[in-house]
């Protein structure tokens, strides 16, 4: 299934937006409507974007970077397919494992 299909189906957007929280997606989102935001899209028989377009996706982009790390991260240490424990303790272990791994970043990038 879509990503945009699971959000809508599980009504994550909707959720999001009556909470009002501000969400940064990837392109696969366009559409989705309420305080979900996506990048600018050239299509093929548009004009280009814009510079102003450019710097938004790019300072988009940017946000966004830090979350997918952090995503990758969880994946390589697979810790999220293993937790068999209530959501709340799972939130302390990710932090856990995320300090972890940016005290060993650290030690070893220069």
């Amino acid at each position: 299934m879509h990503d945009l299909t699971a959000a809508r189906t599980t009504d994550l957007i909707h959720a999001l937006t009556s909470a009002g929280i501000p969400t940064l997606a990837d392109k696969g989102y366009q559409g989705s409507g309420g305080t979900i935001r996506t990048p600018f899209k050239r299509h093929r028989y548009r004009p280009r974007l814009s510079p102003g377009q450019k710097a938004v996706n790019r300072s988009h982009a940017r946000i966004r970077a830090m979350g997918e790390r952090a995503v990758a991260t969880l994946k390589t240490w697979k810790v999220l397919s293993k937790l068999r424990c209530c959501p709340h303790r799972a939130t302390a272990i990710v932090q856990a494992i995320l300090t972890l791994d940016a005290v060993e970043t650290d030690r070893y990038s220069g």
